[in-house]
């Protein structure tokens, strides 16, 4: 893995293993053990959801660059699709706090989006092919 492409992923994952901390000690406060635990599978879901889909558009960067916008803007789509998907399948459980697992994963996705958001402005990626600048005569 690049190193900006390291270093995009670890500005992302630490927000949001922050905010999932604080998410699930207050879910644990407000709901107990079942809402300390819903709190800890909401972030996890957000950040292995999160972390694939960056690594699969980090290789689409790589092998396919002229397909990385849209292909971003798919993975972002399909992402809180699957999400929604999976907020549905686990509405009757009895694991965890659903309510708990809801909001937290609300959270942690909003500020793994801000935070890529915020990573990629400050990041300092080249955009022209140093090795392509010599002139065709």
């Amino acid at each position: 893995m690049p190193s900006n492409d390291a270093r995009i992923l670890l500005h992302t994952v630490i927000p949001t293993a922050a905010v999932g901390a604080i998410a699930t000690v207050i879910s644990g406060v407000v709901a107990g053990g079942r809402g300390a635990l819903g709190g800890v599978v909401g972030t996890l879901v957000v950040i292995l959801f999160m972390g694939i889909g960056q690594l699969v558009l980090q290789r689409t960067a790589k092998s396919l660059p002229h397909l990385f916008q849209a292909m971003g803007l798919m993975l972002y789509t399909a992402q809180l699709l699957v999400l929604f998907i999976f907020l549905a399948l686990l509405k009757n459980t009895t694991l965890f706090d659903f309510k708990a697992f809801a909001f937290t994963l609300l959270a942690a996705t909003v500020v793994w989006v801000a935070a890529q958001a915020r990573a990629y402005m400050k990041a300092k990626i080249t955009y022209i092919d140093p090795a392509n600048t010599g002139s065709k005569s």
